[in-house]
Parts: C-alpha cells; sequence; structure tokens
C-alpha cells in the first residue's frame, strides 16, 4: 500500500453500532480500537467508545469511522472526513504540507500513540483531512 483515499465518518457515542450497521451492508472484516486501547482519552468515560474503526470489504471499499471525544465540536451533517494514509512517507507529507498551508491544523502531523504519524486539518475550503504515516514495522 502506498497510499490510500477514503471516507472517514464521526459519530458520537455510536460509531460501533454505525460501523456493524455498515458491515451488515457492505459485508467484509471491521477492527475496532478503543480511546482505551491506546490510553488516548483522560476521561474515565470515554474508554469504550471508539478512537478508530476500519471495514476493509470487497471490491476495494474501506470506510473508517470513530467517536467524537465529548471536548471536541461535533455536528450531524458535516460528520466527515477525508483520509490519506498509506507508508509512502515523502508522498503522504508532501500533501500534508500542501493541504495544511493557510488552513486550521486541529492536529499538527506528528508522532501517535498508535505508532504512525498523524494529523488533522482543515483546508482553506473547509474540508477536514486527516493524514496517517504507518510507522516503521
Amino acid at each position: 500500500m502506498a497510499v490510500q483515499l477514503n471516507p472517514y465518518l464521526s459519530f458520537r457515542d455510536n460509531a460501533r453500532q454505525a460501523m456493524e450497521f455498515y458491515r451488515s451492508v457492505f459485508g467484509g472484516e471491521l477492527t475496532v480500537s478503543t480511546f482505551g486501547d491506546f490510553q488516548a482519552s483522560q476521561d474515565p468515560a470515554e474508554k469504550d467508545k471508539v478512537m478508530h474503526a476500519q471495514l476493509t470489504a470487497d471490491h476495494g471499499l474501506v470506510l473508517m469511522g470513530s467517536d467524537t471525544p465529548a471536548d471536541m465540536e461535533y455536528t450531524t451533517g458535516t460528520n466527515y472526513s477525508v483520509s490519506l494514509s498509506g507508508d509512502d512517507e515523502a508522498t503522504l507529507r508532501g500533501y500534508w504540507d500542501k493541504l495544511s498551508a493557510d488552513a486550521t491544523v486541529t492536529v499538527p502531523l506528528d508522532k501517535a500513540p498508535w505508532g504512525d504519524t498523524f494529523g488533522m486539518c482543515v483546508d482553506k475550503f473547509g474540508v477536514s483531512w486527516l493524514v496517517n504515516i504507518a510507522g516503521s514495522a
């Protein structure tokens, strides 16, 4: 995998149910990680909430999603992002540099608790982007 472009859906407290529904629609394999799995939240009430879920189905379909932490804004209808991920670090950093120019960087591109390099921004046109560069194995 060099680089993948995927939709990333955000939910408020029902990501697991939503991703299980999408699995019932598209089939495939669903992986789910919680905030507790990575000690990624200081709020004990969020330990079982979904930090990242990925559904990989036939025909190249990949859908990602997560619960939005309580301290982050969530608005139904705008609860999506575009995810760029892969192991081609130079290409992904180049995309990040261009996307984050004149953007609102919400999470700087840096080492993440799961071992990858990760960043989030809202570009100058209001589109939310997630960039994840796979860590070394």
